[in-house]
């Protein structure tokens, strides 16, 4: 195969968790330029039917769906749609994800369970029930969106969200293992780890008190800035397609070179 070829994405179709906003919108853009018809979730509907309109000028087919993935039934009902859209899944981007910032010795309970509904078996259920549409079809690929703060530990100060990192360093976990067990099935399984991206999810560092935080965040990256669309996209593009066939339990950071250090 041709490199044009091996990371040609026409005819596949991509099941994205949180596709209608931030790096999941990102993500989903990409699939679509390489060709991939998209099936996008999320619990505001009205995200990615916008997202989908854009990506449907590409010439690609496309699927908003409601989607809480702490809710077993809508993960199900997500599934049923896209195979009835589209007939099969040949990749799944387990990308949607929640946080809760609160000091770590007065977490509330309910915002811990719910993260971890949200980013740890939410992302399982996914990949388990996703796994038994590739099986059949000969393969497939997961992606999981995990962070660099499943990684490491992080200052008070600046990260307040111990329940978020510990999901993050799970779906890392998740990842490896997942990787192991679905590779006699020729499903490839590896995450991104990404560093700090302008998202909605970030948008809080921009605010007060967090300001000074920003800047020595920025300070810290080697590359003295933030992450933005085209510095995902072309990655997830990668791990989606035949380019990326003999690697799995992949976790691979886009920080900058914050770890690096």
């Amino acid at each position: 195969m041709r490199v044009q070829e091996l990371f040609d994405l026409t005819g596949k179709v991509a099941l994205v968790t949180g596709g209608g906003r931030g790096i999941g919108k990102f993500i989903s853009r990409g699939l679509a330029e390489a060709g991939a018809d998209v099936a996008m979730g999320s619990r505001k509907i009205q995200n990615c039917q916008e997202v989908a309109e854009e990506l449907k000028k590409l010439g690609v087919r496309t699927l908003p769906v409601e989607c809480d993935m702490a809710k077993v039934e809508d993960i199900e009902r997500f599934i049923e749609a896209t195979m009835k859209a589209f007939g099969r899944v040949d990749i799944l981007v387990n990308n949607a994800g929640t946080t809760w910032g609160a000091p770590t010795l007065e977490y509330p309970l309910d915002k811990w369970e719910r993260i971890m509904a949200v980013n740890v078996r939410g992302p399982f259920l996914m990949s388990q029930k996703v796994a038994k549409v590739m099986v059949p079809q000969g393969g497939g690929k997961i992606i999981n969106v995990a962070s660099i703060q499943g990684l490491q530990g992080a200052p008070e100060e600046t990260h307040p969200a111990i329940a978020y990192n510990t999901s993050k360093g799970g779906l890392i976990t998740m990842t490896k293992d997942l990787a192991v067990k679905l590779a006699r099935f020729n499903i490839q399984v590896n995450a991104i780890a990404p560093g700090f991206f302008r998202t909605d999810m970030t948008a809080y560092i921009e605010t007060e008190p967090y300001k000074f935080a920003r800047e020595e965040l920025i300070k810290a990256i080697p590359m003295k800035r933030g992450a933005g669309e085209e510095d995902i996209k072309g990655l997830a593009v990668f791990l989606a397609s035949a380019a990326s066939n003999y690697m799995t339990g992949e976790i691979i950071r886009v920080d900058g070179g914050l770890l690096a250090q």
